[in-house]
């Protein structure tokens, strides 16, 4: 019998030798495509988070200039409170009664798109 040809009695398992290595690459792959997918889905949460918090912060100094509290255009302090934030304003909406509506977006480094934020901030009531 040559070298490393099955011999009688070890039921072939030469064909097997390094089949633990192929399954052990093939699990660590799948681990950090796993990973990769689980940091990318906690990256759109965190940005989306960021947006709706400069939203809510841009609304509230929108609301104060509506009201007269802080001086300025309730759109351009908004503008400019957002893009404190690393956040673009993207609609901005003064109503009656000094109630300020604010889009905001996040885009920099978004895997899935851009994120958006929306608040609507007011006199109390």
């Amino acid at each position: 019998m040559r070298a490393g040809s099955a011999r009688a009695g070890d039921g072939g398992r030469v064909a097997e030798y390094g089949s633990g290595t192929i399954l052990a690459v093939a699990l660590g792959l799948v681990v950090m495509i796993c990973m990769a997918a689980a940091f990318m889905l906690a990256q759109a949460v965190a940005m989306g988070h960021r947006a709706a918090s400069a939203a809510d912060l841009a609304a509230l100094a929108g609301a104060d200039a509506a009201r007269g509290l802080t001086t300025g255009d309730p759109c351009v302090v908004a503008s400019e409170t957002a893009a404190r934030q690393g956040v673009s304003l993207s609609a901005c909406t003064v109503g009656e009664g000094g109630i300020v509506e604010i889009r905001t977006e996040v885009d920099r480094g978004a895997v899935f798109g851009a994120a958006t934020g929306r608040s609507r901030a007011g006199p109390p009531p």
